[in-house]
């Protein structure tokens, strides 16, 4: 990585995903001894939330109704 003469970096998406980091996320840079670490702007979402950020909109109509399908299922134990 290299950085840039406005001061940015770009995250590399493998390392966006694994911790959750999404387009339009506020986030922070913060002193940690002699490092620099990136974190989420406020409260640190839970991991269900990080996931769910992940997966908003990726949904197909066949897993909707696959989903559907299990979920029927279950109740009816």
């Amino acid at each position: 990585m290299r950085l840039n003469s406005n001061g940015q970096v770009t995250i590399p998406p493998a390392l966006r995903d694994k911790f959750g980091f999404v387009e339009g996320d506020d986030v922070e840079v913060v002193a940690d001894g002699d490092s620099l670490r990136i974190v989420h702007a406020g409260s640190m979402p839970s991991r269900g939330e990080q996931i769910v950020r992940r997966m908003r909109g990726q949904a197909t109509t066949s897993r909707i109704e696959e989903l559907r399908k299990l979920l029927r299922d279950e109740r009816d134990d």
